[in-house]
């Protein structure tokens, strides 16, 4: 998968992109020396080099010829940047411009729905720059270093792998759900929580809003074992009228191994994807296309989040999955400026 790696190029996509999806100004009383539609800009190009406020201010004011061609006349203050994130970076004007995306891969003619299906997928990002790998390891070397009440208690919470520790970090993991195209790996629909949980609750958040942005609504949707329920099965095919492609594998397992799953599709289900052969005819095999994304969003833009809030971590979260479909785009030559980002750099997977 080839992306835009060019900084300059990243920020003119986002600044025609916030053309289409965002006001110039959030109140006509603001002083007017930037508008929302630039900072945006500055907010994606942060983003893309994986910077901080301050960073991301002193590469803008090295590099001014970026801020010159999106009609900045100077670089704006850090404080600028982190007041126009709250702003800029909410849940409605990223779902704008996840919709304006969507239209303009399905102009590109490479979201190829009717042959490739849609794929959904939950990851985890982490919540600061150190791994929970590197904490639990660290809680194991100091309990194994001295005799003293205090590490003889985190020898104990070691031992039964962090537990009590664990209960306590995974309510604040930042959790992102995306719906992606598997033909063209364009993320069509994303969500954003805090805490683990369950998987099947999101189906619906994340089907519907892919459903809605697409031309041709008649495709497959293919998940994993945690988006099954019997319920889901027939919100996606009642409801949308999609074909879903989900394993039977949630809840109790019977005690009869060959006992059918409760429920009409979820027999089907079981039925459909017997052989390995079965799976890959039905389309079921290309569910590995979404954690392809994960990983591209995670190698390209970072596993960790920089903001320290939950509200703003989960904001970020958006803000990434908007950053890897513009990574996606390039401008296509002898093209008019409302047509000027419609050439992805995509190579379709095998």
């Amino acid at each position: 998968m080839l992306t835009c790696k060019s900084p300059r190029k990243v920020m003119l996509v986002a600044h025609h992109l916030a053309c289409q999806c965002l006001p110039r100004y959030s109140s006509k009383f603001s002083r007017h020396d930037f508008t929302l539609r630039q900072l945006f800009a500055c907010l994606v190009l942060r983003e893309h080099q994986r910077q901080s406020y301050r960073g991301c201010e002193a590469l803008l004011r090295d590099a001014e010829h970026w801020c010159h061609a999106i009609g900045m006349r100077k670089a704006p203050d850090h404080n600028t940047l982190c007041r126009a994130f709250g702003v800029v970076v909410t849940g409605r004007l990223m779902g704008k411009a996840l919709d304006v995306l969507a239209r303009w891969f399905s102009l590109a003619k490479v979201l190829r729905l009717s042959t490739k299906p849609l794929s959904m997928d939950t990851t985890y990002f982490e919540s600061r720059h150190v791994s929970r790998h590197y904490e639990r390891r660290r809680a194991q070397t100091k309990a194994a270093a001295g005799p003293s009440e205090a590490e003889a208690e985190s020898r104990e919470m070691a031992d039964a792998g962090g537990s009590r520790t664990r209960r306590r970090s995974t309510k604040k993991l930042p959790k992102a759900g995306f719906a992606v195209a598997c033909a063209c790996h364009a993320i069509l629909a994303a969500r954003v929580s805090t805490g683990a949980g369950a998987d099947q609750r999101w189906l619906e958040p994340l089907l519907y809003p892919a459903w809605r942005r697409v031309p041709n609504r008649r495709f497959k949707a293919v998940a994993d074992c945690g988006f099954d329920s019997e319920e889901n099965h027939r919100i996606a095919r009642r409801d949308m009228g999609l074909r879903t492609i989900i394993p039977p594998g949630a809840g109790r397992k019977p005690k009869d191994k060959k006992a059918p799953p409760g429920g009409r599709w979820r027999r089907h289900m079981k039925r459909l994807l017997r052989t390995k052969r079965s799976r890959r005819r039905c389309g079921y095999t290309q569910r590995w296309q979404s954690e392809t994304v994960n990983s591209m969003v995670k190698r390209n833009l970072g596993s960790a989040l920089r903001a320290r809030t939950p509200q703003r971590r989960e904001c970020e979260m958006l803000l990434r999955a908007v950053v890897h479909d513009i990574m996606l785009l390039r401008r296509r030559r002898g093209e008019g400026r409302d047509r000027a980002y419609l050439s992805p750099l995509i190579r379709p997977p095998l």
